[in-house]
C-alpha cells in the first residue's frame, strides 16, 4: 500500500442514460429516435418488405427537435435504434436580460437562469411582447441529451 492519496476526476453525471435502445420496427410516428447523435421526432416511417437477405428495413424521416434540420435514416426493422428521453417542464418567466438569457421560476422556488432565448422569430416576439406587456408568462422547455431549449409559450393572465 503507498501513503500517497488518489484523487479522481469525475465527468459522470448521475448515471440516468440520455437515451435507452427500442426495436427499430415499434418506433412509430410522432415518436421519438436518435439520428446521427441529434433528438429528433419523427415525422414518416415506412417499412420495406424482406429482401434476400432477411430484414426488413425502415426508413425514418425526422426532424431535429432542437434545430429543425430533416434527418433521414434506414434500419433493419429488427435491430435496436436508440430513443431520447425527453421531458417538458413548464417555467414561469420572471426576468429577459439584455444579453438574450431568460430568468425562469422552478417548481421548488429556485431561478434558472442558464437558458437562451428561443431562434424562432414567432415564439421570440411572443416572449417579448408579452413580457413588455407585463403578462404572466408560462414557458415550456424541453430537454433532451443534455440540451434544453424553449418551445412554447402559455399566457396565465396579467401580474
Amino acid at each position: 500500500m503507498s501513503d500517497e492519496e488518489h484523487h479522481f476526476e469525475s465527468k459522470a453525471d448521475a448515471g440516468a442514460s440520455k437515451t435507452y435502445p427500442q426495436q427499430a420496427g415499434t418506433i412509430r410516428k410522432n415518436g421519438h429516435i436518435v439520428i446521427k447523435n441529434r433528438p429528433c421526432k419523427v415525422v414518416e416511417v415506412s417499412t420495406s418488405k424482406t429482401g434476400k437477405h432477411g430484414h426488413a428495413k425502415c426508413h425514418f424521416v425526422a426532424i431535429d427537435i432542437f434545430t429543425g434540420k430533416k434527418l433521414e435514416d434506414i434500419v433493419p426493422s429488427s435491430h435496436n435504434c436508440d430513443v431520447p428521453h425527453v421531458n417538458r417542464t413548464d417555467y414561469q418567466l420572471i426576468d429577459i436580460s439584455e444579453d438574450g438569457f431568460v430568468s425562469l421560476l422552478t417548481e421548488n422556488g429556485n431561478t434558472k437562469d442558464d437558458l437562451r432565448l428561443p431562434t424562432d422569430d414567432n415564439l421570440l416576439a411572443l416572449i417579448k411582447d408579452g413580457f413588455a406587456e407585463g403578462k404572466d408568462l408560462v414557458l415550456s422547455v424541453m430537454s433532451a441529451m443534455g440540451e434544453e431549449q424553449i418551445c412554447g409559450i402559455k399566457d396565465v393572465g396579467p401580474k
